[in-house]
């Protein structure tokens, strides 16, 4: 019968089949599963992994590692670009669309680059478009790196090597760059050792940020907490006090005995206030008087009032 013949030439059938056909056979380890795939930590070659292995190498000599923003900021428009630049926003690189017509603000932008050396390039509209996610850059946009947040613990090397008690600013939830970069201006002008701000649910230091500070952001450092309630429970281990301003505080500011120590003002938003945890955190919880009833001040102005008393009891 075809197939079981065992003369020459028969061929033998057998109950499988060719094992060598189609994908069922030959090839069918090369599709079976290899199982989950490692996560970016935790393979060598990804730039994940490399990360986590320089963050490790850095906490094993005992210095936190510095946060950074994960995304490039862009800055677009001529007016925006020019005050940016005025207020010494660290931008990398300028870019000016081809054929953009001159006037006194691209002049100036052209003295600025060339008198600090930042990058100037010349691309086509479209590729600005692109760059710029389709903002109106009036044929004009700077490119500003992710800012380099200091840990917490930095502010309070940075008062030791002044030889001063530390003086901190901590935001609570305030979310409006603008009411940050007045804080770092105040923190500045009124001798204060650092902000610290959380990480998530508030603002950060962007270009908005840094043009407010007017340029004091490059002369005081900004930390950023993955945990606020956290970082406040540390400085207050290394001896500080923290106090934070609230409305209906027990203490008025002019009363405040603690100013001349080691002290971290608190500063909530001006909707919502000091969170709860962050209230119950505090070591006392300080009001600003005011002659009229007045709901609150917002964080800027607040911040400003509250570390004037602080430096004037200091001095």
């Amino acid at each position: 019968m075809p197939g079981n013949s065992s003369r020459r030439g028969a061929v033998r059938k057998r109950a499988g089949g060719n094992p060598t056909a189609g994908s069922g056979g030959r090839v069918r380890r090369g599709l079976e599963g290899r199982g989950p795939t490692p996560k970016a930590a935790e393979r060598e070659n990804h730039k994940a992994f490399k990360a986590k292995k320089r963050a490790e190498a850095e906490s094993s000599k005992g210095r936190p590692r510095r946060s950074k923003q994960t995304d490039t900021e862009w800055v677009a428009g001529r007016n925006s670009v020019v005050e940016a630049l005025r207020a010494g926003v660290p931008v990398t690189t300028v870019y000016v669309a081809e054929g953009a017509e001159r006037d006194g603000r691209l002049r100036e932008v052209f003295r600025i680059v060339a008198e600090r050396g930042i990058a100037l390039l010349e691309v086509t509209k479209n590729e600005l478009d692109r760059l710029t996610d389709r903002a109106v850059h009036q044929g004009l946009a700077a490119k500003v790196p992710p800012y380099t947040y200091a840990h917490h613990t930095d502010l309070l090397d940075r008062a030791a090597e002044a030889g001063e008690p530390p003086l901190i600013v901590a935001l609570d939830s305030v979310t409006d760059p603008r009411n940050l970069g007045a804080v770092v201006r105040s923190a500045a002008g009124f001798g204060a050792h650092g902000v610290v701000i959380p990480e998530r649910r508030a603002a950060g230091m962007t270009a908005s940020a840094w043009k407010t500070s007017a340029g004091a952001a490059a002369r005081i450092p900004v930390a950023q907490a993955t945990n606020l309630v956290r970082a406040l429970k540390d400085l207050q281990e290394a001896g500080c006090m923290v106090v934070g301003l609230a409305a209906d505080g027990e203490v008025s500011l002019p009363d405040l005995d603690l100013a001349d120590g080691p002290l971290v003002l608190v500063v909530g938003s001006e909707g919502d206030g000091l969170g709860r945890l962050v209230s119950e955190t505090c070591d006392q919880l300080v009001s600003i008087p005011m002659t009229n009833q007045l709901e609150s001040l917002n964080a800027g102005v607040a911040a400003g009032v509250a570390l004037y008393e602080i430096a004037r009891r200091r001095a």
